[in-house]
Protein backbone atom coordinates (compact mmCIF):
# COMPACT_ATOMS: atom_id res chain seq x y z
CA UNK A 1 0.00 0.00 0.00
CA UNK A 2 2.75 2.99 -1.11
CA UNK A 3 0.06 5.60 -0.59
CA UNK A 4 -0.70 4.84 2.76
CA UNK A 5 1.70 6.42 4.96
CA UNK A 6 1.79 5.39 8.83
CA UNK A 7 2.83 8.00 11.31
CA UNK A 8 1.66 8.48 14.89
CA UNK A 9 1.93 10.58 18.23
CA UNK A 10 5.50 9.74 19.10
CA UNK A 11 5.28 11.42 22.25
CA UNK A 12 3.77 8.44 23.56
CA UNK A 13 6.85 6.24 23.17
CA UNK A 14 8.68 8.46 25.15
CA UNK A 15 9.10 12.55 26.94
CA UNK A 16 12.35 12.86 24.90
CA UNK A 17 12.66 13.94 21.40
CA UNK A 18 15.94 12.18 20.41
CA UNK A 19 14.13 8.38 22.00
CA UNK A 20 11.34 9.53 20.19
CA UNK A 21 13.09 9.21 17.22
CA UNK A 22 15.36 6.69 17.82
CA UNK A 23 12.06 4.15 18.00
CA UNK A 24 10.47 5.35 15.39
CA UNK A 25 13.63 4.39 13.20
CA UNK A 26 14.10 1.18 14.91
CA UNK A 27 10.12 0.59 14.14
CA UNK A 28 10.89 1.57 10.08
CA UNK A 29 8.90 5.27 10.34
CA UNK A 30 9.82 7.89 8.47
CA UNK A 31 6.80 10.26 9.98
CA UNK A 32 5.66 11.44 12.98
CA UNK A 33 2.83 13.37 14.27
CA UNK A 34 4.24 15.84 16.68
CA UNK A 35 2.55 17.43 19.71
CA UNK A 36 5.47 17.66 22.29
CA UNK A 37 9.50 17.29 22.11
CA UNK A 38 11.05 16.85 25.49
CA UNK A 39 7.97 18.01 27.71
CA UNK A 40 7.32 20.91 25.63
CA UNK A 41 3.97 20.96 23.50
CA UNK A 42 4.50 22.27 19.49
CA UNK A 43 2.28 25.22 20.05
CA UNK A 44 5.17 26.20 23.04
CA UNK A 45 7.58 25.58 21.29
CA UNK A 46 10.69 28.97 21.31
CA UNK A 47 12.59 29.38 17.72
CA UNK A 48 15.56 28.09 19.56
CA UNK A 49 13.42 24.62 20.00
CA UNK A 50 11.90 24.81 16.61
CA UNK A 51 15.53 25.05 15.32
CA UNK A 52 16.89 22.06 17.59
CA UNK A 53 13.97 19.80 16.62
CA UNK A 54 14.05 20.79 12.60
CA UNK A 55 17.78 19.61 13.08
CA UNK A 56 17.09 16.41 14.49
CA UNK A 57 14.31 15.26 12.11
CA UNK A 58 16.30 16.39 9.32
CA UNK A 59 19.16 14.20 10.64
CA UNK A 60 17.02 10.98 11.53
CA UNK A 61 15.63 11.27 8.27
CA UNK A 62 11.83 11.97 9.72
CA UNK A 63 9.21 14.21 8.30
CA UNK A 64 6.21 15.93 10.20
CA UNK A 65 3.00 14.53 9.07
CA UNK A 66 0.38 16.73 10.84
CA UNK A 67 1.14 19.14 13.91
CA UNK A 68 -1.07 17.46 17.11
CA UNK A 69 -1.86 21.24 18.63
CA UNK A 70 -4.10 21.74 21.27
CA UNK A 71 -5.98 24.41 19.22
CA UNK A 72 -10.15 24.33 20.20
CA UNK A 73 -9.42 22.45 23.08
CA UNK A 74 -10.67 25.04 25.17
CA UNK A 75 -13.64 25.95 26.86
CA UNK A 76 -16.19 27.69 24.64
CA UNK A 77 -16.67 30.04 27.02
CA UNK A 78 -13.25 31.10 27.11
CA UNK A 79 -12.09 34.17 25.43
CA UNK A 80 -11.04 33.65 21.83
CA UNK A 81 -8.40 36.16 20.78
CA UNK A 82 -5.82 34.74 22.85
CA UNK A 83 -6.32 31.60 21.36
CA UNK A 84 -6.33 32.97 17.78
CA UNK A 85 -3.20 34.49 18.81
CA UNK A 86 -1.46 30.89 19.96
CA UNK A 87 -3.28 29.70 16.34
CA UNK A 88 -1.20 32.10 14.70
CA UNK A 89 2.09 31.21 16.34
CA UNK A 90 1.23 27.40 16.00
CA UNK A 91 0.77 27.99 12.19
CA UNK A 92 4.07 29.85 11.56
CA UNK A 93 5.77 26.39 13.61
CA UNK A 94 4.26 24.47 11.51
CA UNK A 95 5.41 26.00 8.34
CA UNK A 96 8.58 25.74 10.05
CA UNK A 97 8.46 22.42 10.10
CA UNK A 98 7.06 21.77 6.86
CA UNK A 99 3.90 19.91 7.99
CA UNK A 100 1.01 19.98 5.86
CA UNK A 101 -1.67 19.40 8.25
CA UNK A 102 -2.57 21.27 11.58
CA UNK A 103 -5.12 19.43 14.16
CA UNK A 104 -7.26 21.53 15.85
CA UNK A 105 -10.87 20.78 17.80
CA UNK A 106 -14.34 22.63 18.25
CA UNK A 107 -14.01 24.00 21.90
CA UNK A 108 -16.00 22.09 25.58
CA UNK A 109 -19.38 22.65 25.62
CA UNK A 110 -19.75 23.41 28.93
CA UNK A 111 -21.34 20.02 30.86
CA UNK A 112 -25.04 19.43 30.98
CA UNK A 113 -25.61 22.26 28.60
CA UNK A 114 -26.61 21.62 24.69
CA UNK A 115 -24.62 22.09 22.02
CA UNK A 116 -27.01 23.57 19.79
CA UNK A 117 -27.06 26.86 21.53
CA UNK A 118 -23.20 27.10 21.22
CA UNK A 119 -23.08 26.15 17.52
CA UNK A 120 -23.50 29.79 16.07
CA UNK A 121 -20.02 30.60 18.27
CA UNK A 122 -18.49 27.63 17.36
CA UNK A 123 -18.79 27.96 13.41
CA UNK A 124 -18.02 31.93 14.38
CA UNK A 125 -14.41 30.85 15.60
CA UNK A 126 -13.53 27.97 13.03
CA UNK A 127 -14.37 29.78 10.20
CA UNK A 128 -11.84 32.93 11.32
CA UNK A 129 -9.27 30.01 12.37
CA UNK A 130 -10.05 28.17 8.98
CA UNK A 131 -9.68 32.34 6.94
CA UNK A 132 -6.46 32.59 8.94
CA UNK A 133 -5.30 28.61 7.87
CA UNK A 134 -5.69 30.13 4.25
CA UNK A 135 -3.49 33.08 4.65
CA UNK A 136 -0.58 30.49 5.26
CA UNK A 137 -1.73 28.05 3.12
CA UNK A 138 -2.18 25.43 5.64
CA UNK A 139 -4.80 22.31 6.22
CA UNK A 140 -6.70 22.75 9.37
CA UNK A 141 -7.84 19.13 10.54
CA UNK A 142 -10.92 18.79 12.95
CA UNK A 143 -11.06 15.98 15.21
CA UNK A 144 -14.03 14.31 17.31
CA UNK A 145 -12.81 14.34 20.21
CA UNK A 146 -15.61 13.48 23.01
CA UNK A 147 -16.66 16.78 25.27
CA UNK A 148 -16.44 18.90 22.21
CA UNK A 149 -18.62 20.57 19.59
CA UNK A 150 -17.75 17.97 17.20
CA UNK A 151 -17.72 14.87 18.70
CA UNK A 152 -20.63 13.30 17.27
CA UNK A 153 -21.17 12.63 13.73
CA UNK A 154 -23.65 15.26 13.13
CA UNK A 155 -22.27 17.61 14.34
CA UNK A 156 -19.09 16.93 12.70
CA UNK A 157 -20.96 16.57 9.54
CA UNK A 158 -22.58 20.47 10.26
CA UNK A 159 -18.72 21.66 11.07
CA UNK A 160 -18.01 20.20 7.51
CA UNK A 161 -20.77 21.32 5.43
CA UNK A 162 -20.46 24.78 6.83
CA UNK A 163 -16.88 25.12 6.83
CA UNK A 164 -15.12 21.94 4.43
CA UNK A 165 -12.52 23.78 1.74
CA UNK A 166 -9.10 23.13 0.77
CA UNK A 167 -8.47 24.87 4.32
CA UNK A 168 -10.31 22.61 6.92
CA UNK A 169 -10.88 19.30 6.84
CA UNK A 170 -11.73 15.85 8.93
CA UNK A 171 -9.56 13.43 11.20
CA UNK A 172 -11.28 10.57 11.96
CA UNK A 173 -10.81 9.15 14.99
CA UNK A 174 -12.29 5.44 15.70
CA UNK A 175 -12.16 5.30 19.43
CA UNK A 176 -13.46 8.74 19.84
CA UNK A 177 -16.18 8.22 18.27
CA UNK A 178 -16.80 4.78 20.15
CA UNK A 179 -16.28 6.64 23.85
CA UNK A 180 -19.27 9.21 23.08
CA UNK A 181 -21.69 6.04 22.09
CA UNK A 182 -21.38 6.88 18.21
CA UNK A 183 -21.32 3.63 15.99
CA UNK A 184 -18.22 4.37 13.73
CA UNK A 185 -19.87 2.66 10.21
CA UNK A 186 -22.40 5.70 10.64
CA UNK A 187 -20.14 8.46 11.41
CA UNK A 188 -17.41 6.82 8.14
CA UNK A 189 -20.59 6.84 6.17
CA UNK A 190 -21.57 10.32 7.19
CA UNK A 191 -17.84 11.77 6.68
CA UNK A 192 -16.50 10.00 4.52
CA UNK A 193 -15.90 12.93 1.92
CA UNK A 194 -14.38 15.07 3.93
CA UNK A 195 -11.86 12.79 5.80
CA UNK A 196 -8.35 13.74 4.61
CA UNK A 197 -6.84 11.94 7.98
CA UNK A 198 -7.14 8.97 10.35
CA UNK A 199 -5.92 8.81 13.86
CA UNK A 200 -5.71 4.98 14.57
CA UNK A 201 -7.19 4.00 18.07
CA UNK A 202 -9.54 1.30 18.75
CA UNK A 203 -11.80 0.74 22.13
CA UNK A 204 -14.14 -1.96 23.37
CA UNK A 205 -18.09 -0.71 24.27
CA UNK A 206 -16.85 -0.63 27.66
CA UNK A 207 -14.91 2.37 26.24
CA UNK A 208 -11.23 0.83 27.12
CA UNK A 209 -8.52 1.72 24.67
CA UNK A 210 -7.73 -0.99 22.68
CA UNK A 211 -4.92 -1.66 19.50
CA UNK A 212 -6.54 -1.38 15.85
CA UNK A 213 -9.11 -4.33 15.67
CA UNK A 214 -9.36 -4.88 19.11
CA UNK A 215 -12.44 -3.07 19.95
CA UNK A 216 -15.84 -2.16 18.48
CA UNK A 217 -14.85 0.45 16.23
CA UNK A 218 -14.53 -1.68 13.01
CA UNK A 219 -11.58 -0.08 12.29
CA UNK A 220 -10.12 -2.79 9.00
CA UNK A 221 -13.66 -3.01 7.95
CA UNK A 222 -13.78 0.61 7.37
CA UNK A 223 -10.27 1.10 6.32
CA UNK A 224 -11.75 -1.65 3.72
CA UNK A 225 -14.12 0.62 2.21
CA UNK A 226 -11.67 3.81 2.12
CA UNK A 227 -9.11 2.07 0.67
CA UNK A 228 -11.31 0.71 -1.69
CA UNK A 229 -12.37 4.29 -2.70
CA UNK A 230 -8.96 4.99 -3.61
CA UNK A 231 -8.17 7.30 -0.59
CA UNK A 232 -4.89 7.90 -0.11
CA UNK A 233 -3.22 9.41 3.12
CA UNK A 234 -2.03 9.23 6.70
CA UNK A 235 -2.80 6.90 8.96
CA UNK A 236 -1.55 7.92 12.40
CA UNK A 237 -1.58 5.87 15.39
CA UNK A 238 -2.65 7.47 18.78
CA UNK A 239 -1.83 4.39 20.96
CA UNK A 240 -2.82 5.95 24.33
CA UNK A 241 -2.58 2.49 25.77
CA UNK A 242 -0.30 3.71 28.88
CA UNK A 243 -0.01 6.81 31.38
CA UNK A 244 2.19 8.68 28.97
CA UNK A 245 3.33 12.21 30.28
CA UNK A 246 1.44 15.02 28.72
CA UNK A 247 -1.64 12.54 29.18
CA UNK A 248 -3.37 14.37 32.14
CA UNK A 249 -2.38 17.83 30.12
CA UNK A 250 -4.17 16.44 27.87
CA UNK A 251 -7.35 15.14 28.84
CA UNK A 252 -10.06 16.28 31.18
CA UNK A 253 -10.04 13.67 34.29
CA UNK A 254 -8.17 11.66 32.80
CA UNK A 255 -8.69 7.86 33.69
CA UNK A 256 -5.81 6.40 34.97
CA UNK A 257 -5.00 3.58 32.04
CA UNK A 258 -4.26 0.20 33.39
CA UNK A 259 -1.21 -0.88 31.93
CA UNK A 260 2.11 -1.75 33.03
CA UNK A 261 3.56 -1.29 29.34
CA UNK A 262 6.14 1.80 28.69
CA UNK A 263 5.22 3.81 26.18
CA UNK A 264 7.52 2.22 23.44
CA UNK A 265 6.06 -1.44 24.54
CA UNK A 266 2.91 0.19 24.30
CA UNK A 267 3.69 1.74 20.49
CA UNK A 268 5.16 -0.91 19.63
CA UNK A 269 2.06 -3.18 20.13
CA UNK A 270 -0.53 -0.79 18.40
CA UNK A 271 1.84 -1.06 14.87
CA UNK A 272 2.46 -4.22 15.09
CA UNK A 273 -1.88 -4.45 15.34
CA UNK A 274 -2.00 -2.18 12.26
CA UNK A 275 0.52 -3.49 10.20
CA UNK A 276 -0.96 -6.93 10.56
CA UNK A 277 -4.48 -5.05 9.74
CA UNK A 278 -3.14 -3.52 6.48
CA UNK A 279 -1.69 -7.09 5.76
CA UNK A 280 -5.19 -8.74 5.44
CA UNK A 281 -6.33 -5.71 3.43
CA UNK A 282 -3.51 -6.22 0.53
Amino acid sequence: MGHIIITGFSDEIAPGFDAQLEALREFGLDHLELRAADGINVSDFSLEKLLEVKEKLHAAGMAVSSIGSPIGKISIEEPFAPHMEKLKRTLEIQKGLEAPYLRLFSFYIPQGQDPAQYRSQVLERLSAMAEEARRWDSVLLHENEKGIYGDTAPRCLDLMEQLSGPNFRAVFDFANFVEVGQPTPEAFQMLRPYIEYIHVKDATAEKKIVPAGQGVGQVKELLFQLFSGGWKGYLSLEPHLTDFSGLSALEQGPRKRDSALDGKSAWALALTALREILEELE
